[in-house]
């Protein structure tokens, strides 16, 4: 080897070896590893804001209870059975219904019957009607709501009862469900009617509610009184219309019947009712009966608690609708 390359040699000797590349002869020693600390959790400050909701499903997917098997229930004896929904008196053998469930009055010289309809959807005033005294005849919209309870709890207070029947009016105005149409097949009519005189029982008889268009179709008014000769029932024309055929129609039928003479109250208030009170009283004295029809108003309702007190001193006589009927129809000879 020559000088020079003795000279390079030396030279890289004298440079500085890199850690990586030193090995150690000797091992390391092992150093304890320490544990891992426990995790903690950051608490939200009051600041922070709630984190949201779950999702509906998830929501109730965690509300649901885990279903724990319940024991056998004991069993549970069967109730007494209650009083059955029948008429409000019984009625007796071989008396067409307008007669077995007549409210007793004797007739007179000057005889009022006040027929109070529209009852049983207003169950407050309706239940004021019933605490005027009696014999009142109250008729009952078909569709009263607990009709059969109402009309059980007025003919216990010695009211008549009647049922009030939507039929067609000339206007365009809501009669009440099931209303008797001329647009409506014979059937149905027919059906309808029927339906009707089911929904509660203890009635002498029907008036029309509205009808200033039904009541003068005679095709279904035939229908109407086939169905009350069948049932035993009267029929009280509300005359809503001059050209009503009600009252010749039940006639040919031979099912009882009379008209309404004085509505009470068009005008709803006290005096106007009062006024109209006073038309009544001339002409019961002057023909012997009269025929009135009313609502359960607050005017109404008042002026009748202070009108009927007074009726005995005046030689007026407060009857039921039936007292009225028998005297005319006796009257006319049928």
């Amino acid at each position: 080897m020559g000088a020079a390359s003795v000279a390079v040699v030396l030279a890289l000797s004298l440079l500085p070896v890199p850690p990586a590349k030193i090995r150690s002869k000797t091992p390391a020693a092992s150093l304890p590893v320490p544990p891992p600390a426990p995790l903690v959790m950051p608490q939200p400050s009051s600041e922070e804001s709630e984190p949201e909701p779950a999702s509906k499903g998830e929501e109730e997917a965690s509300a649901m209870p885990v279903p724990v098997p319940l024991p056998e229930p004991a069993p549970v004896p069967e109730p007494a059975p209650g009083p059955p929904a029948a008429a409000p008196v019984a009625r007796p053998a071989g008396l067409p219904a307008w007669q077995a469930y007549a409210v007793p009055a004797r007739p007179a010289k000057a005889m009022v019957a006040v027929i109070i309809d529209d009852m049983g959807l207003d169950h407050r005033r309706s239940l004021l009607v019933t605490e005027l005294p009696a014999p009142l005849t109250l008729s009952y919209m078909s569709y009263a709501p607990h009709a059969a309870e109402q009309t059980r709890a007025a003919h216990a207070r010695g009211h008549e009862l009647m049922m009030h029947m939507p039929m067609q009016p000339l206007a365009a105005l809501d009669a009440g469900p099931d209303v008797l149409s001329e647009q409506l097949p014979p059937a149905e009519l027919h059906r309808r009617v029927e339906s009707d005189l089911d929904r509660f029982s203890g009635i002498v008889g029907v008036n029309n509610h509205m009808g200033s268009k039904f009541t003068a179709y005679e095709p279904g008014m035939k229908i109407v009184m086939d169905s009350l000769r069948a049932h035993g029932l009267l029929f009280i024309d509300s005359m809503t219309t001059n050209k009503s055929v009600g009252m010749a129609v039940a006639r040919q039928a031979g099912v009882p019947t009379a008209r309404r003479n004085i509505f009470l109250d068009d005008v709803e208030d006290e005096a106007s009712v009062m006024g109209q009170l006073a038309r009544a009283e001339e002409q019961a004295k002057s023909v012997g009966s009269v025929i009135v029809i009313g609502h359960p108003h607050d005017g109404t309702i008042a002026a009748l608690t202070a009108w009927l007190p007074t009726l005995a001193k005046k030689g007026i006589t407060l009857v039921p609708v039936t007292t009225v009927v028998k005297a005319r129809e006796a009257k006319a000879g049928n």
